[in-house]
């Protein structure tokens, strides 16, 4: 599931510096690099230990070879955090001195310590500054039309940029069937559930079905109970996170560990409900769920009620009201999702909730 990148050029800036590998072994950067592939990390390497002073200490992780780090140790870099000795043979105790005079936090034996490594470098991805929103789309009551939503948001998200749609419900429509990508080749969570490991994100992204710059991660209908995994949908969470701009999750109603957590991974929450006494109890129901969730929000359809009544009554803020749509089951029906037109009440609404981050991040 992953492939290898060129690696940069030490002399990069640090933003564009994920890692730093300093070595000139050419068996340890073939096991070393596939590592960094899978963690979508492209490092910078420095062959020479001299040439490496120059992004020593601003790449957020160093990785020197066991066979320069006795000649990098005697040019006395600056210690710094995040520096590790890796080596591809059992190390020596003498390697133990020499990371010590280096000031590395340890000795990496890639063969016992691939898994951890590909953690660390994943991390630094985890929290860069462009990672991808994540917003949470779940139904106040049955019918809200959450699920028509989300994939609203992501064929709008998707005119600027790569966007995925994650379809975390499984007795739901298929987010691939209502976006017309129910033929496409390509992963659904039957398969990611079979998987172990780290999945890169360029992988997964190539991997799902997709029209444009939409990805779509949905099911199979097979006729076969369907459930989803933890551990899948982690991996595919951040694997997605790394590799879009914009990431929308359709949530299940149904109570549940795994989809709560879920929902507290996404950067906002969005509760979509009818204009209805029934659909104002179920978003107050639902806030109650998730009280704690950092920003949380009501999607309104409907004029029955005013956003400021319901508002109040729910107890959370309406980031947009809409009327219902014309021709949305025929637009679903024919495969174009919901966004056939640009210009409706679903297209305005969804351009609304994605530009409205924008201009909060600007201010």
């Amino acid at each position: 599931m992953t492939r290898n990148r060129e690696p940069r050029p030490p002399h990069a800036r640090s933003a564009d510096v994920p890692a730093l590998v300093v070595t000139a072994d050419d068996d340890l950067l073939a096991e070393l690099l596939p590592l960094a592939a899978a963690a979508d990390v492209a490092p910078a390497i420095a062959r020479d230990p001299l040439s490496a002073l120059a992004t020593w200490s601003r790449a957020p992780v160093v990785l020197v070879g066991a066979d320069v780090a006795a000649t990098m140790a005697r040019l006395a870099p600056e210690t710094r955090p995040r520096t590790y000795v890796v080596c591809t043979a059992r190390p020596p105790d003498q390697l133990y001195r020499t990371a010590l005079d280096l000031g590395a936090e340890s000795v990496v034996h890639l063969s016992s310590s691939s898994e951890w490594l590909v953690e660390l470098l994943a991390d630094l991805t985890e929290h860069r500054s462009d990672r991808a929103r994540v917003i949470g789309v779940i139904g106040g009551t049955g019918g809200a039309g959450a699920t028509t939503f989300a994939c609203a948001l992501g064929q709008w998200a998707a005119r600027s940029g790569d966007a995925a749609v994650v379809d975390c419900d499984p007795q739901g429509p298929g987010l691939d069937r209502m976006l017309g990508l129910e033929r496409c080749e390509g992963f659904r969570w039957d398969a990611l559930c079979q998987t172990t490991g780290r999945l890169s994100a360029r992988s997964l992204r190539e991997a799902l079905p997709r029209r444009g710059s939409l990805g779509v991660l949905s099911w199979y209908v097979d006729g076969r109970p369907q459930s989803l995994q933890a551990f899948a949908v982690r991996e595919a969470l951040s694997a997605a996170r790394r590799g879009h701009r914009v990431v929308v999750v359709d949530l299940p109603r149904s109570p549940d560990a795994l989809v709560d957590e879920v929902a507290a991974r996404c950067d906002e929450l969005l509760v979509v409900t009818v204009g209805s006494v029934v659909g104002v109890a179920g978003a107050a129901r639902m806030r109650a769920r998730f009280a704690e969730h950092a920003d949380p929000a009501v999607v309104l359809r409907g004029d029955a009620f005013s956003a400021d009544d319901v508002a109040r009554a729910v107890g959370l803020p309406v980031r947009v009201q809409m009327r219902d749509q014309r021709g949305l089951g025929e637009a679903v029906d024919l495969g174009f999702g919901p966004l056939r037109s640009t210009r409706g009440p679903l297209a305005r609404a969804a351009a609304r909730v994605l530009e409205s981050r924008a201009v909060q991040e600007a201010a």
